[in-house]
Protein backbone atom coordinates (compact mmCIF):
# COMPACT_ATOMS: atom_id res chain seq x y z
CA UNK A 1 0.00 0.00 0.00
CA UNK A 2 2.96 2.34 0.61
CA UNK A 3 4.65 1.54 -2.13
CA UNK A 4 1.11 2.02 -4.01
CA UNK A 5 1.08 5.89 -2.70
CA UNK A 6 5.00 6.66 -3.42
CA UNK A 7 4.72 5.55 -7.25
CA UNK A 8 1.28 8.04 -7.20
CA UNK A 9 3.11 10.47 -5.54
CA UNK A 10 5.88 10.33 -7.96
CA UNK A 11 3.63 10.39 -10.88
CA UNK A 12 1.38 13.63 -9.49
CA UNK A 13 5.11 15.47 -9.09
CA UNK A 14 6.32 14.79 -12.43
CA UNK A 15 1.98 15.55 -13.79
CA UNK A 16 3.13 19.25 -12.18
CA UNK A 17 6.23 19.08 -13.18
CA UNK A 18 5.60 18.81 -16.42
CA UNK A 19 2.96 21.29 -16.93
CA UNK A 20 4.92 23.95 -15.28
CA UNK A 21 7.50 23.17 -18.22
CA UNK A 22 4.68 23.51 -20.44
CA UNK A 23 3.49 26.89 -18.90
CA UNK A 24 7.04 28.31 -18.71
CA UNK A 25 7.81 27.42 -22.65
CA UNK A 26 4.02 28.56 -23.99
CA UNK A 27 5.28 32.06 -21.97
CA UNK A 28 8.63 31.96 -23.49
CA UNK A 29 6.73 31.70 -26.62
CA UNK A 30 4.85 34.12 -26.54
CA UNK A 31 7.15 36.47 -25.27
CA UNK A 32 8.93 36.01 -28.60
CA UNK A 33 6.59 36.04 -31.06
CA UNK A 34 4.19 39.01 -29.46
CA UNK A 35 6.91 41.41 -30.91
CA UNK A 36 6.75 39.86 -34.41
CA UNK A 37 2.70 39.87 -34.17
CA UNK A 38 3.18 43.72 -33.36
CA UNK A 39 5.40 44.16 -36.18
CA UNK A 40 3.04 42.09 -38.76
CA UNK A 41 -0.16 44.35 -37.29
CA UNK A 42 1.70 47.85 -37.28
CA UNK A 43 2.61 47.37 -40.68
CA UNK A 44 -0.70 47.12 -42.33
CA UNK A 45 -1.85 49.91 -40.05
CA UNK A 46 -2.56 53.37 -41.46
CA UNK A 47 0.06 55.81 -39.51
CA UNK A 48 -2.84 57.10 -37.30
CA UNK A 49 -4.09 54.07 -35.97
CA UNK A 50 -0.45 52.79 -34.83
CA UNK A 51 -1.11 54.34 -30.95
CA UNK A 52 -4.45 53.35 -31.16
CA UNK A 53 -5.59 50.97 -28.36
CA UNK A 54 -5.37 47.52 -28.56
CA UNK A 55 -2.46 47.84 -30.24
CA UNK A 56 -2.69 44.21 -32.23
CA UNK A 57 -6.03 45.05 -33.15
CA UNK A 58 -7.10 46.58 -36.30
CA UNK A 59 -8.99 50.08 -36.02
CA UNK A 60 -9.78 50.08 -39.61
CA UNK A 61 -8.77 47.73 -43.15
CA UNK A 62 -5.22 46.50 -43.33
CA UNK A 63 -3.54 48.83 -45.43
CA UNK A 64 -1.29 46.72 -47.86
CA UNK A 65 -0.48 49.69 -49.96
CA UNK A 66 2.63 49.89 -47.26
CA UNK A 67 3.90 47.16 -48.29
CA UNK A 68 4.45 48.92 -51.87
CA UNK A 69 5.36 52.40 -50.51
CA UNK A 70 8.40 50.73 -49.12
CA UNK A 71 9.73 50.12 -52.36
CA UNK A 72 8.76 53.93 -53.51
CA UNK A 73 10.32 55.59 -50.80
CA UNK A 74 13.63 54.57 -50.57
CA UNK A 75 15.73 52.14 -52.99
CA UNK A 76 14.74 49.28 -50.84
CA UNK A 77 15.38 46.76 -53.84
CA UNK A 78 19.09 47.88 -53.90
CA UNK A 79 19.17 48.10 -50.11
CA UNK A 80 18.30 43.95 -49.97
CA UNK A 81 20.42 43.27 -52.81
CA UNK A 82 23.24 45.06 -51.64
CA UNK A 83 22.74 42.89 -47.82
CA UNK A 84 22.40 39.92 -49.56
CA UNK A 85 25.60 40.29 -51.49
CA UNK A 86 27.92 41.06 -48.52
CA UNK A 87 26.42 38.83 -46.29
CA UNK A 88 27.18 36.13 -48.97
CA UNK A 89 30.79 37.35 -49.46
CA UNK A 90 31.16 37.35 -45.72
CA UNK A 91 29.73 33.75 -44.85
CA UNK A 92 31.29 32.46 -47.97
CA UNK A 93 35.18 33.78 -47.02
CA UNK A 94 34.21 32.89 -43.23
CA UNK A 95 33.50 29.19 -44.20
CA UNK A 96 36.63 28.68 -46.34
CA UNK A 97 39.19 30.69 -44.20
CA UNK A 98 37.55 29.12 -40.79
CA UNK A 99 37.80 25.88 -41.88
CA UNK A 100 41.19 25.74 -43.31
CA UNK A 101 42.09 27.34 -39.71
CA UNK A 102 40.46 25.02 -38.09
CA UNK A 103 41.68 22.00 -39.69
CA UNK A 104 45.34 23.04 -39.33
CA UNK A 105 44.77 23.80 -35.48
CA UNK A 106 42.89 20.49 -35.03
CA UNK A 107 45.16 18.45 -37.05
CA UNK A 108 48.56 19.83 -37.61
CA UNK A 109 51.55 19.75 -35.47
CA UNK A 110 53.77 22.94 -35.22
CA UNK A 111 55.25 24.65 -32.55
CA UNK A 112 53.36 27.52 -30.79
CA UNK A 113 50.21 25.60 -32.14
CA UNK A 114 48.09 25.79 -28.73
CA UNK A 115 49.51 29.55 -27.76
CA UNK A 116 48.59 30.86 -31.76
CA UNK A 117 45.09 29.17 -31.19
CA UNK A 118 44.60 30.59 -27.63
CA UNK A 119 45.95 34.04 -29.42
CA UNK A 120 43.80 34.09 -31.67
CA UNK A 121 40.87 32.72 -29.81
CA UNK A 122 41.55 35.60 -27.47
CA UNK A 123 40.46 38.70 -30.01
CA UNK A 124 36.89 37.24 -29.46
CA UNK A 125 37.72 39.34 -25.24
CA UNK A 126 38.19 42.76 -27.46
CA UNK A 127 35.27 44.54 -28.04
CA UNK A 128 34.67 45.72 -31.55
CA UNK A 129 34.68 49.17 -30.34
CA UNK A 130 37.85 49.35 -29.42
CA UNK A 131 39.20 47.94 -33.34
CA UNK A 132 36.74 50.04 -35.47
CA UNK A 133 38.53 53.36 -35.39
CA UNK A 134 41.84 51.54 -36.58
CA UNK A 135 40.22 49.34 -38.72
CA UNK A 136 38.40 52.53 -40.16
CA UNK A 137 41.96 54.44 -40.70
CA UNK A 138 42.83 51.05 -42.63
CA UNK A 139 39.91 51.68 -45.15
CA UNK A 140 40.52 55.16 -45.52
CA UNK A 141 44.00 54.73 -46.14
CA UNK A 142 43.17 51.65 -48.50
CA UNK A 143 40.56 54.15 -50.41
CA UNK A 144 37.91 51.34 -49.57
CA UNK A 145 35.40 53.88 -47.80
CA UNK A 146 31.94 54.06 -49.07
CA UNK A 147 32.83 50.37 -51.03
CA UNK A 148 32.01 47.28 -50.50
CA UNK A 149 35.51 46.24 -50.05
CA UNK A 150 35.42 47.49 -46.75
CA UNK A 151 32.02 46.07 -46.09
CA UNK A 152 33.56 42.69 -46.43
CA UNK A 153 37.44 42.17 -46.08
CA UNK A 154 37.43 42.97 -42.45
CA UNK A 155 34.87 40.27 -41.74
CA UNK A 156 36.28 37.28 -43.68
CA UNK A 157 38.23 36.10 -40.42
CA UNK A 158 36.43 34.84 -37.67
CA UNK A 159 38.05 33.26 -34.32
CA UNK A 160 34.79 32.09 -33.01
CA UNK A 161 34.11 30.10 -36.74
CA UNK A 162 37.94 28.61 -36.12
CA UNK A 163 37.02 27.99 -32.60
CA UNK A 164 33.80 25.71 -34.22
CA UNK A 165 35.66 24.23 -36.52
CA UNK A 166 38.68 22.94 -35.02
CA UNK A 167 35.95 21.60 -32.19
CA UNK A 168 34.23 19.63 -34.77
CA UNK A 169 37.36 18.22 -36.69
CA UNK A 170 38.39 17.58 -33.22
CA UNK A 171 35.48 15.34 -33.01
CA UNK A 172 36.60 13.24 -36.17
CA UNK A 173 38.47 9.95 -35.97
CA UNK A 174 41.83 10.36 -37.41
CA UNK A 175 41.97 6.58 -38.64
CA UNK A 176 39.75 8.34 -41.43
CA UNK A 177 42.73 9.94 -42.67
CA UNK A 178 45.33 7.47 -41.92
CA UNK A 179 43.22 5.39 -44.02
CA UNK A 180 43.51 8.29 -47.08
CA UNK A 181 46.98 8.76 -46.38
CA UNK A 182 47.98 4.96 -46.60
CA UNK A 183 46.41 5.43 -50.17
CA UNK A 184 48.49 8.39 -51.58
CA UNK A 185 45.82 11.23 -50.30
CA UNK A 186 47.64 14.42 -49.40
CA UNK A 187 46.70 17.18 -46.46
CA UNK A 188 45.10 19.02 -48.73
CA UNK A 189 43.00 15.96 -50.32
CA UNK A 190 41.66 13.90 -46.98
CA UNK A 191 40.76 17.72 -45.81
CA UNK A 192 38.67 18.49 -48.90
CA UNK A 193 37.61 14.95 -49.15
CA UNK A 194 37.18 13.47 -46.13
CA UNK A 195 36.87 16.38 -43.19
CA UNK A 196 34.87 19.09 -45.23
CA UNK A 197 32.37 16.92 -46.16
CA UNK A 198 31.84 15.23 -42.58
CA UNK A 199 31.85 19.04 -41.36
CA UNK A 200 28.68 19.88 -42.94
CA UNK A 201 26.94 20.36 -39.70
CA UNK A 202 29.53 22.74 -38.20
CA UNK A 203 29.76 24.73 -41.46
CA UNK A 204 25.66 25.14 -41.60
CA UNK A 205 26.04 26.40 -38.26
CA UNK A 206 28.74 28.51 -39.10
CA UNK A 207 26.93 29.74 -42.27
CA UNK A 208 23.92 30.79 -40.29
CA UNK A 209 25.31 32.82 -37.77
CA UNK A 210 27.68 34.27 -39.83
CA UNK A 211 24.79 35.47 -42.27
CA UNK A 212 22.66 36.59 -39.42
CA UNK A 213 25.36 39.12 -37.76
CA UNK A 214 26.62 40.24 -41.35
CA UNK A 215 22.57 40.99 -42.53
CA UNK A 216 21.79 42.95 -38.92
CA UNK A 217 25.37 44.51 -39.24
CA UNK A 218 24.62 48.39 -38.32
CA UNK A 219 27.33 50.21 -37.23
CA UNK A 220 29.98 49.29 -39.04
CA UNK A 221 27.98 50.08 -42.23
CA UNK A 222 26.90 53.08 -41.22
CA UNK A 223 30.60 54.41 -40.66
CA UNK A 224 32.27 53.37 -43.64
CA UNK A 225 29.35 53.79 -46.27
CA UNK A 226 27.70 57.89 -47.52
CA UNK A 227 26.17 56.55 -50.55
CA UNK A 228 22.87 54.67 -51.26
CA UNK A 229 24.39 52.78 -54.18
CA UNK A 230 26.69 50.52 -51.20
CA UNK A 231 24.10 51.37 -48.30
CA UNK A 232 22.68 47.84 -47.11
CA UNK A 233 19.22 47.38 -45.34
CA UNK A 234 20.30 47.72 -41.88
CA UNK A 235 21.39 51.41 -42.54
CA UNK A 236 18.71 52.17 -45.21
CA UNK A 237 15.84 51.54 -42.60
CA UNK A 238 16.55 54.43 -40.43
CA UNK A 239 15.18 56.52 -43.42
CA UNK A 240 11.85 55.57 -42.40
CA UNK A 241 12.88 58.06 -39.06
CA UNK A 242 13.42 61.99 -38.62
CA UNK A 243 14.33 63.76 -36.03
CA UNK A 244 10.90 64.52 -35.23
CA UNK A 245 9.28 62.10 -36.78
CA UNK A 246 8.50 58.06 -37.79
CA UNK A 247 6.27 56.60 -40.12
CA UNK A 248 6.20 53.26 -38.07
CA UNK A 249 3.76 51.21 -40.66
CA UNK A 250 6.17 51.66 -43.42
CA UNK A 251 9.27 51.33 -41.27
CA UNK A 252 7.54 48.27 -39.67
CA UNK A 253 6.57 46.91 -43.48
CA UNK A 254 10.65 47.41 -44.37
CA UNK A 255 11.78 45.45 -41.20
CA UNK A 256 9.36 42.70 -41.79
CA UNK A 257 10.68 42.00 -45.22
CA UNK A 258 14.10 42.65 -44.07
CA UNK A 259 13.29 39.39 -41.68
CA UNK A 260 12.18 37.04 -44.43
CA UNK A 261 15.38 36.11 -46.46
CA UNK A 262 17.05 35.18 -42.36
CA UNK A 263 13.81 32.62 -42.07
CA UNK A 264 14.14 31.40 -45.33
CA UNK A 265 18.17 30.31 -44.62
CA UNK A 266 17.18 29.37 -41.08
CA UNK A 267 14.20 26.91 -42.42
CA UNK A 268 16.65 25.04 -45.08
CA UNK A 269 19.70 24.70 -42.63
CA UNK A 270 17.82 23.88 -39.72
CA UNK A 271 19.04 20.13 -39.88
CA UNK A 272 22.43 21.26 -40.42
CA UNK A 273 22.38 24.04 -37.68
CA UNK A 274 20.62 21.34 -34.89
CA UNK A 275 23.16 18.30 -35.94
CA UNK A 276 26.03 21.00 -35.78
CA UNK A 277 24.94 22.47 -32.37
CA UNK A 278 24.51 18.89 -30.64
CA UNK A 279 27.64 17.36 -32.19
CA UNK A 280 30.02 20.56 -31.57
CA UNK A 281 31.52 19.90 -28.57
CA UNK A 282 34.29 21.32 -25.84
CA UNK A 283 37.12 18.49 -26.73
CA UNK A 284 40.70 20.17 -26.52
Amino acid sequence: MMAAQRTFGRRRVGRLTNVTLYLVLVLGALTMITPLLWMVVTSLKPLEDVFKWPPLAFQSAPVWENYREIWRAVPFGRYLANTFLVSTARTAGVLVTSSLAGYAFARLRFPGRDAIFLAYLGTIMVPGQVTMIPSFIVMRELGWLDTYMALIVPWLFSPFGTFLMRQYFLTLPRSLEDAAAIDGAGLLTAFRRIALPLAKPALATLAVFTFLTSWNDFLWPLIVTDSREVRVVSVGLTEFQDLYYTDWPLLMAASLVAVVPVLVLYMFAQRYFVAGIATTGMRG
